[in-house]
């Protein structure tokens, strides 16, 4: 069988088995077909296969008669960000995310600089499915442009956001763990502008990933341990296509991603109050924190787009998903590592309180997060098993299910990315939230078997 992964939030895949050349131009034509023949931004996170998906993309675009500028290897923000700033019908980011060296795909933008909505997805996927491609004649073929230094306008657009001289004044040391992924193009010279000296780990935007790419504690531990050896202030770690963050503390413990978004929440409400969305799988602990500062709160479904959407519908001023994607409308919609370091060292220079203090400092819960293969049509018996079981918790459906009990819950849903179900729990103690983790993964286990 083919390992591919179609939604409206893009495609993913194993390169020569279900993401082959012939349907990676297939999915940029019905992109294309949407630009209606406008300008589209390309770029990619610089995994091996990277080279032979963007000429495949290429060809989809300009056999759709669309203007190509192709700023190569630029992390995910930086693609939405160009979206916007060159005035484009849209874009496409060459990525797999967290997912291993076979995989690759494609993440589409609209004109907003932002991945597609529900009806967008949706109109994509009825062109690619049907193939009503716009294929337009040999002398309205589109153009291919390389665009120079893509990711000065996104680092432009970040510096705005703090007080970028207090930061610089600081002098703060911090180690870089880009995993050679995209993130090592410009990320130490956005560290550099806040007058950061940097300690680049995976410093080459090759793709051969030091550790397993996804930033979780299990694949830091040379982080960690860095952080430590050089007496750095803080380490950051970034997924390979620089949209995700974790966060190691002056100690060199691992504070994660979940606390990424919340640091950079109250960061941000504490100078600027206002509605905050965030999705169903976060922490509680950014609830907390906009109850602190008397903000509105919003949960949208699991979903960059969801996120996006909620945000843009309460006009929230952040927003964002606790595996350390943060989203600031000044900046995109989109995730974006390098706003949640401007945040993080912002908060630093302000406070006379080291990272770990500062952390603390912060509501405190233990979140567990798990996962379990399963083929997507026993997605629904699994929850209806476990809406049994804890029959005393509030039940909210729709994405997944969420369950909540006054000071814990948990949430089993589909990976909008992997054939898995995700079952995250969370609790005051970590003892509680693993054994509703646990049991929870038990109920679902015997559901889908």
């Amino acid at each position: 069988m083919s390992e591919r992964i179609l939604s409206i939030s893009g495609l993913r895949g194993v390169v020569g088995n279900g993401l082959t050349p012939e349907y990676l131009t297939k999915f940029a034509s019905a992109v294309g077909t949407l630009a209606n023949q406008g300008t589209v931004v390309l770029s990619r996170d610089g995994r091996a296969s990277g080279e032979m998906v963007r000429h495949a993309v290429i060809a989809g675009l300009i056999a759709t008669g669309c203007r190509v500028i192709d700023a190569g290897i630029a992390t995910t923000p930086t693609c939405g960000v160009l979206v916007t700033h060159l005035k484009a019908a849209g874009g496409i980011q060459i990525t797999a995310s967290h997912n291993p060296i076979p995989w690759n795909g494609l993440k589409p933008f609209s004109a907003a600089g932002s991945v597609y909505d529900q009806a967008q997805g949706e109109a994509l996927l009825d062109v690619l499915n049907h193939e009503t491609f716009n294929d337009v004649s040999w002398d309205k073929l589109g153009k291919l442009e390389l665009y120079d230094d893509p990711a000065a306008p996104h680092i432009e657009r970040v510096l705005k956001l703090i007080d970028i001289e207090k930061t610089k004044q600081k002098n703060f040391k911090v180690v870089l763990d880009c995993n050679h992924g995209s993130g090592a193009v410009a990320t130490p010279q956005l560290l550099e502008a806040l007058g950061c000296e940097v300690i680049v780990l995976g410093g080459t935007a090759d793709g051969q990933f030091a550790h397993t790419p996804e930033p979780l504690k299990e694949n830091l531990t040379s982080l960690c341990e860095e952080v430590v050896k050089h007496k750095a202030d803080a380490g950051f770690a970034q997924d390979p296509d620089a949209d995700r963050l974790a966060i190691v503390d002056e100690t060199g413990r691992y504070i994660g991603e979940e606390l990424t978004l919340a640091l950079a929440a109250d960061y941000v409400l504490a100078r600027t109050p206002g509605p905050i969305v965030v999705n169903g799988s976060t922490s509680r602990v950014t609830a907390d924190i906009a109850a602190k500062y008397n903000c509105p709160f919003f949960r949208s479904y699991v979903g960059e787009a969801h996120v996006c959407a909620k945000m843009k519908q309460e006009s929230a001023i952040i927003g964002g998903e606790g595996n350390g994607g943060v989203i600031d409308p000044q900046v995109g919609y989109v995730r974006d590592s390098y706003v949640s370091m401007a945040y993080i060292l912002a908060g630093l220079a302000g406070s006379q309180k080291p990272l770990s203090e500062w952390a603390d400092a912060l509501p405190q819960y233990s979140i567990v997060k798990n996962k379990i293969t399963c083929p997507r049509e026993k997605v629904d018996h699994a929850c209806n098993a476990l809406e049994n079981h804890f029959d005393s918790a509030t039940a909210s459906k729709g994405d997944g299910l969420r369950l909540d009990w006054d000071d814990r819950w948990v949430q089993v849903r589909a990976s909008n990315t992997e054939p898995i179900i995700r079952v995250i729990a969370e609790a005051p103690l970590i003892d509680d939230a693993e054994a509703l983790c646990a049991s929870a993964m038990e109920i679902v286990d015997k559901a889908v078997a």
